[in-house]
């Protein structure tokens, strides 16, 4: 795993760029955090009592299940001070959210959670990780769970074959063009976003097939994928 430290998601000025255009940036971003939503509506039945964001961000995605729920306990996780910084201030009109600030390198090797959760989720942060460190945390997820709870993952995912990553890039590319057209953005090339994705050391994307047996293999059922839009997907398991 790349020391977070070491990484662009440590740079203030990376890292706020990238919450002024997330929307336009991640295909069908608004649409994922409402499918993780309703899975929690349908399968969790208001027995939710706490929930676990891995790389919380700005708590975005918090604070949409916050909004279902006030009352929900909420831990954040993130090892950007500044991204914290900002999830506090989004959320800082709910009680019982805490912050920790973690690496998933952190994560894994001090054990700073026990279990209790009910829903453990993630929004684009996992495909930093390696295959095995990805096993390792859909491992400890596992654990940190109770009985009947669920994991869920927002994330890219790496295609299969070469012709369908070519494929992707293009509905990416097309995606990111109409959506700045309708807001007005010039401010920078479609192509170019996608050639930072792919050059950037830090991304490590996963085949979801992978990835869903990786869960099946760390005792998940139920495992599949709920939505996938050419490399954006939500998938996930129950315990």
């Amino acid at each position: 795993m790349t020391d977070f430290n070491n990484t662009n998601w440590a740079k203030e000025e990376f890292s706020s760029n990238y919450l002024d255009r997330a929307d336009i940036c991640i295909v069908e971003r608004r649409r994922m955090f409402a499918i993780l939503c309703s899975f929690v509506s349908h399968f969790m039945r208001g027995g939710v009592k706490r929930i676990l964001d891995l790389g919380c961000g700005d708590g975005v995605l918090t604070e949409e299940l916050l909004k279902l729920a006030p009352s929900i306990s909420a831990t954040l996780i993130d090892g950007s001070e500044g991204m914290l910084t900002k999830a506090k201030a989004r959320l800082q009109q709910y009680e019982g959210v805490e912050y920790i600030r973690s690496s998933f390198q952190e994560l894994l090797s001090d054990n700073l959670l026990q279990a209790g959760f009910d829903i453990v989720f993630s929004s684009m942060a996992i495909h930093h990780l390696t295959m095995d460190e990805k096993r390792a945390l859909f491992k400890a997820a596992y654990g940190w769970l109770n009985d009947g709870g669920a994991f869920v993952n927002i994330d890219v995912v790496l295609a299969p074959t070469g012709e369908l990553d070519v494929w992707y890039m293009n509905l990416w590319e097309a995606w990111m063009d109409e959506k700045k057209a309708s807001l007005g953005f010039r401010d920078s090339e479609s192509k170019d976003i996608i050639r930072l994705y792919k050059d950037l050391e830090e991304n490590k994307p996963d085949t979801l097939d992978d990835q869903m047996d990786a869960l099946s293999s760390a005792g998940f059922r139920e495992v599949d994928c709920y939505y996938k839009y050419g490399i954006f997907a939500v998938y996930g398991g129950m315990k």
